[in-house]
């Protein structure tokens, strides 16, 4: 006869490691070898077992040291013709073939180029520009890129070295110093830096095709004095900033995600070198010049397991079954592009926090009506809506969605329909209003509460054709948001004068409200996002006690609110949209300047032990 567990169980496998994302992701940093003499604004080549690491900054002078690493030692070599710090240089493998170029000698800037050949190095022609700190990138001597860095100004020159001169190509968009590149001649990559000379470090990523310079996703850290290593398809970011930290990311081609941090926290310019699989960094600075050395090192692909969400396993080594989820506490905010044109009393609505409408919104003193499409990297300006109007509310998809109320200057019942091009005058609301709460979709949409003349408390229901009057909220307020369908909703934060911001938080079942635990942080002008009334994020606004826009944000789990990762900055006067899992917030006001800055929220996956409860 069958077994039960045969007929409804399931098999669940056993590890020996949790699995990851992603072989970078099992990626740990192991101490290496010391330099022999410590120093920053070092500069290396080469592999992991295979490495140079070129001159710097020592006690109280540039230096020209060189040193080789073998995989677990470091040994003098020939120095430099010529002693200097904040050089350029590429080389990837082997590193008998790096070249070293440009720098600085305590000041004088110079444009020298020395090849090395595994035994000396040789001088050969300047670069055109004179300069230090700029990044290089390069597969040897006779392919490499130079560019940014400080002449000064800071500067975006480019020059492309090919065996023999350098070359002015197309410059960068963004000048920096100090900043950090990998990759081949014909697709690298430079990242991180300063565009000031030191007093604000950057998050800027470039893609170099051979030809130009292309904008691409942020560091989530931005720093300068940072190291890097490996391809512009799957690279390392590691080290840097002021003070120093231990951050490492990685980048796949699109997006930057953290990894495992450095041992050892340090910034100054290490060296880099190496693969997204086995790097190394080493020298730089903490509070002091270091000649610590760290390897990094991943799981090897045989016996690498990839993260599948919802997956049971049992991990033999630590006697434990796990399941595979996302963590809501465990997420946090990155910045975004910015949108075309900021504005305030914005509403945003949409799937995620790639796909997503920002719309309407004020610039004082006038109403708008623009549209503008996100799609993770680009805001693009798209038909405006027909009636400009500030303090509307939305729901729906980035091709599918509506938007309702508002004010223009007095309260509206206007409703228009979005369907990824153009935008349709349809049904009005029953009661005109403003600055309510709304959620849904294009065709079963909620909107709770609000201002008429005072605070409403009047919900109304959208069937796709018409609204109609349904049980109101327990509490009147304006300025609240809200999260769900039109079956499992939620709504929370509002102003109930005179009592001013709250935290008050009621669901909604499809039929009737019930008051369920309040925000930690009363606040409205208040942003939301969220699936369902046991899954929501609320994320800054305006409190009136004191009176500040915040950046809290807070996880609602079906029964209660949980302060977790805050907004970088605090802001109030726009909706935010997505899911608690993947979340933008766009636009708004800051408390002294309109906005039109995003950010976006991302929970990892995390393998999580199961429990008995």
């Amino acid at each position: 006869m069958a077994e039960y567990k045969g007929i409804k169980g399931f098999k669940v496998q056993t590890v020996s490691t949790d699995p990851a994302a992603s072989i970078v992701a099992t990626g740990t940093w192991a101490s290496g070898g010391d330099l022999n003499t410590a120093r920053r604004r070092i500069l290396g080549s080469g592999i992991q077992t295979a490495a140079i690491a070129v001159a710097g900054f020592v006690t109280t002078a540039a230096s020209a040291n060189a040193e080789n690493y073998n995989g677990s030692t470091w040994t003098e070599t020939a120095d430099l013709n010529t002693a200097r710090d904040s050089g350029g240089m590429a080389g990837i493998a082997p590193y008998t073939s790096t070249i070293y170029f440009g720098g600085g000698n305590s000041p004088p800037l110079t444009g020298k180029t020395e090849t090395w050949n595994g035994t000396s190095w040789t001088e050969v022609a300047d670069m055109n520009t004179a300069r230090n700190l700029a990044a290089g990138f390069g597969a040897s001597q006779t392919a490499a890129i130079g560019t940014g860095g400080e002449t000064p100004p800071v500067v975006g020159n480019t020059e492309l070295w090919n065996g023999s001169s350098w070359t002015e190509v197309n410059d960068l968009n963004s000048g920096r110093a100090f900043a950090a590149g990998t990759g081949p001649t014909t697709a690298g990559l430079i990242f991180g830096g300063t565009p000031d000379g030191g007093s604000t470090d950057v998050a800027n990523t470039e893609s170099w095709d051979g030809t130009n310079w292309t904008e691409v996703s942020d560091l989530n850290t931005a720093r300068k004095g940072l190291a890097g290593s490996g391809l512009y398809t799957d690279a390392l970011a590691f080290g840097g900033g002021g003070p120093a930290v231990a951050v490492t990311e990685n980048y796949n081609g699109s997006s930057w995600t953290e990894v495992s941090d450095l041992n050892t926290a340090r910034g100054g310019g290490p060296a880099g070198v190496g693969t997204s699989s086995a790097s190394l960094c080493a020298g730089g600075i903490t509070t002091v010049n270091v000649a610590t050395t760290e390897e990094w090192a991943t799981t090897p692909a045989p016996t690498f397991s990839k993260e599948n969400l919802g997956q049971v396993f049992y991990n033999s080594t630590s006697d434990a079954f796990k399941v595979t989820k996302e963590s809501i506490p465990a997420g946090t905010w990155a910045s975004g592009v910015t949108m075309n044109t900021a504005r305030r009393q914005i509403t945003n609505f949409g799937e995620s926090n790639s796909a997503a409408i920002a719309v309407a919104g004020l610039i004082p003193p006038t109403v708008q009506a623009l549209t503008e499409s996100y799609n993770g990297s680009t805001w693009t300006e798209l038909n405006d809506v027909n009636t400009a109007r500030e303090g509307a509310s939305s729901s729906g998809t980035q091709t599918a969605g509506l938007v309702f109320s508002g004010g223009n200057p007095g309260s509206t019942a206007f409703t228009e329909s979005w369907d990824g091009t153009n935008w349709t005058e349809v049904n009005d609301l029953n009661t005109a209003r403003r600055f309510g709460a709304g959620f849904g979709t294009q065709t079963a949409s909620i909107l709770a509460g609000g201002y008429t003349t005072t605070e409403a408390a009047n919900t109304e229901q959208w069937n796709g054709t018409s609204w109609t009057e349904v049980n109101d909220l327990n509490t009147a307020r304006n300025n609240n948001n809200g999260a769900g369908t039109t079956t499992s909703g939620l709504v929370f934060g509002g102003n109930t004068p005179p009592v001013g911001a709250v935290g008050y938080t009621e669901s909604w079942d499809g039929t009737s409200w019930t008051e369920v635990s309040d925000l930690n942080t009363g606040r409205y002008y208040i942003g939301g996002s969220g699936a369902s009334n046991t899954s929501a994020l609320a994320f800054g606004g305006f409190t009136t006690t004191p009176p500040a826009d915040i950046a809290n944000t807070e996880s609602w789990n079906g029964s209660s609110w949980s302060e977790i990762n805050d907004l970088s900055s605090g802001r109030s006067q726009t909706t935010g949209t997505g899911t608690s899992t993947d979340s933008l917030i766009a636009g708004g006001w800051t408390g002294t300047a309109v906005t039109g800055a995003t950010e976006e929220w991302t929970t990892p996956i995390v393998n999580s032990t199961l429990t008995a409860s």
